[in-house]
């Protein structure tokens, strides 16, 4: 179950640039503890699908995930050995930009013991440094 939005205005889009801090998603919204990224990066559907699946299979599907962040940028390559030019190649994957202080999954209904375990697991699948926060 790969994440990435069902219809888009435009389906290529630029590359861009990545954001140094999160000032609107940098709180616990919605669990009592949370994952918070430190440093920028690019974390894909299927890092963010093989977290949540490790973080679910460790609270043995008890209580609330909240995944704070969504996928909807997409990322296009084009097939080994193929000549410059021709347009921009097709779609790969999607990714979504985070910048440090994002928070990505909050939990609530498990003990705090298990969610930071479950939590520490997550992390090793994503990309980029993290580290658990408590409200």
């Amino acid at each position: 179950m790969n994440f990435y939005p069902k219809k888009t205005k435009f389906k290529k889009t630029r590359k861009g640039k990545l954001p140094k801090h999160s000032y609107k998603s940098n709180n616990l919204q919605f669990g009592y503890i949370g994952l918070k990224v430190i440093e920028s990066g690019l974390i894909t559907s299927k890092q963010l699908e093989s977290a949540r699946q490790a973080i679910s299979r460790k609270i043995k599907r008890d209580g609330k995930i909240w995944i704070r962040i969504f996928p909807s940028i997409s990322v296009t390559s084009k097939p080994a050995a193929v000549r410059m030019g021709k347009g921009k190649g097709s779609v790969s994957h999607w990714v979504s930009k985070v910048g440090s202080g994002t928070i990505v999954f909050e939990i609530c209904g498990v003990s705090n013991y298990l969610s930071k375990i479950a939590l520490r697991t997550g992390s090793a699948k994503l990309p980029v440094k993290t580290k658990i926060i408590y409200s």
